[in-house]
């Protein structure tokens, strides 16, 4: 099997914002696909910090630099400036404590690269609208159901952190587009996710 055609396309698009050889902490990692393909490709040093017991357990299996452990309450453990480059890829909307943890995220790493779904896509509003439910893939009261957030909410938050929007790039599918620094409002009407490179000020 083609092991290239496994690469997320966010994933790659992720690892294009990523200095060669930087140190990379990884929150919400899963399997380590996203750490491995940095490794191999940008050669980072790269950790990932995961939720999940099993998944924790393939990528240490994969022989990747990997702990079990809550974003939510156990960013502290990690040093100031102990990263150049922190990820929180499709996670920061199932986070209890999202303003803490890109607050930890900005105190870790002077970068960061934060992706999540965009509820400002224009379909989504549309079905709000006709349906009077709140969309998405399972009901709102689910333990683990998603903030709904759109992307001009997720860039004032962070704005409001003192973070700077260095890049934004629209995700659909599995297509990403261009990284660009303005471009707001199309992107928060027509992107069904959306990935930020930020900067701490």
């Amino acid at each position: 099997m083609n092991e290239a055609r496994q690469i997320r396309a966010d994933h790659l698009a992720i690892a294009t914002r990523v200095p060669q050889g930087v140190r990379v902490l990884d929150v919400g990692c899963g399997n380590g696909d996203l750490l491995a393909l940095l490794k191999s490709e940008k050669g980072v040093n790269a950790r990932g910090l995961e939720l999940s017991p099993e998944e924790a357990g393939v990528a240490l299996a994969r022989g990747l630099s990997v702990i079990q452990g809550d974003a939510d309450s156990d960013l502290e453990v990690f040093p100031d400036n102990g990263f150049d480059v922190a990820i929180l890829s499709k996670a920061i909307q199932q986070m209890r404590r999202p303003v803490f943890v890109l607050q930890e995220l900005a105190r870790i790493a002077p970068e960061m690269i934060v992706s999540f779904r965009n509820f400002g896509l224009w379909q989504r509003r549309f079905s709000l609208v006709t349906s009077g439910r709140m969309p998405g893939h399972r009901d709102w009261h689910d333990e683990g159901a998603l903030h709904p957030s759109t992307a001009r909410d997720m860039i004032d938050l962070t704005s409001a952190l003192g973070l700077e929007t260095v890049a934004m790039a629209p995700m659909r599918g599995d297509h990403v587009g261009a990284f660009r620094r303005t471009g707001l409002s199309r992107l928060n009407w027509g992107a069904d996710e959306v990935i930020l490179h930020l900067r701490r000020s």
